[in-house]
């Protein structure tokens, strides 16, 4: 486990040598509309209005592309730049979202597993609708063939079962992907935005790029295996908590060995090592579900935190902020996932 640790370190994009940071946000999105689940929904109306306030406030819409080839690269993302994503490809993007985003000429990303769309499974995307996205400019990228859950191994699954199967969806998306549309970059959106340790370990054996649903902004210390994502739909969807996040900063980790997801102790304990050059450490805060968490600071730049009770919800997070000092009103911002082995 110490090698595997010590590569998702590796695979931390460190660039904290400045007093202030840029940083992009990519915001995600499933459903368009007003006759879906809420919890994965933003309404038209709801939608317009986030897209309108990029346009007001002067934010750099950007293809992810540039963010992406920006950490690859180890060279700062475009400041105030934000990028648009959706997952699994359902047709009310095509609907409802497409129309007001080409009246904004604003670019977008949309993962989706390629199985599903073969098998009609809900209401989504057809083919002949996907290929004419990606001509008007749209991204079309891995979110794994099936949508099967990829972090750990299924009950009765051998670990060599596991890593077999998960690497077969997700080179079996990417091959339909090519065939169907061309498509060759290398990007996998994690299902359900789970992922652990030994998933980033085997997506970087692949080549691929992980991008996760955490909150958190895009810049130094954001490792290549877990890119975060703000969710914008739901609860996120009013403006009173889209805002907020656009106004965020990727907090500088410098080592991720104690963050992986996976845990067999319910309250879980994160430990992080992050350049507190930029944020006075006292000023740290962590939270689950709204509640804070006490923090512990192991040293200078290490400290943990854990929950005083077992974590009960679907989505179990917690949330760290820290104000900047070099770029007042802006927040630094880390969100860790848990997924729960027993």
């Amino acid at each position: 486990m110490n090698k595997l640790l010590a590569l998702v370190f590796a695979l931390a994009v460190v660039l904290c040598n400045s007093a202030t940071s840029h940083a992009a946000i990519i915001l995600q999105y499933h459903h368009v509309a007003t006759d879906t689940p809420r919890s994965t929904s933003v309404t038209p109306s709801e939608f317009r209005q986030q897209m309108q306030h990029l346009k007001d406030l002067g934010y750099q819409v950007v293809s992810l592309d540039v963010i992406i080839n920006g950490l690859i690269q180890q060279k700062p993302v475009p400041d105030n730049a934000v990028a648009i994503t959706f997952d699994d490809g359902f047709a009310n993007v095509f609907t409802n979202a497409r129309p007001i985003l080409k009246e904004f000429n604003y670019p977008y990303t949309m993962f989706l597993g390629p199985a599903l769309i073969d098998r009609r499974e809900g209401p989504v995307l057809s083919w002949a609708q996907i290929q004419t996205m990606q001509q008007e400019g749209v991204i079309i990228a891995n979110h794994s063939s099936y949508h099967h859950r990829l972090a750990v191994p299924n009950k009765g699954e051998t670990k060599a079962e596991w890593r077999q199967r998960v690497k077969t969806d997700i080179l079996l998306a990417q091959q339909q992907l090519e065939e169907k549309l061309g498509q060759q970059r290398k990007w996998l959106a994690y299902p359900y935005g789970d992922f652990s340790a030994e998933l980033e370990q085997l997506v970087s054996e692949l080549g691929f790029i992980g991008i996760g649903q955490q909150s958190g902004a895009v810049g130094p210390g954001v490792a290549l295996t877990r890119i975060p994502r703000y969710p914008s739909s739901s609860q996120f969807a009013a403006m009173k908590h889209f805002v907020p996040k656009l106004k965020t900063l990727a907090l500088p980790v410098t080592d991720y060995s104690g963050a992986d997801p996976v845990s067999r102790q319910n309250p879980p304990l994160l430990t992080l090592s992050v350049d507190s050059s930029d944020f006075k450490p006292k000023n740290l805060h962590c939270f689950f579900d709204g509640k804070a968490l006490p923090v512990k600071w192991l040293d200078a730049d290490t400290f943990s935190v854990q929950a005083t009770a077992p974590l009960k919800l679907y989505h179990n997070r917690y949330n760290c902020t820290a104000p900047s000092i070099g770029k007042p009103g802006y927040f630094y911002w880390f969100s860790q996932p848990w997924v729960f082995v027993k």
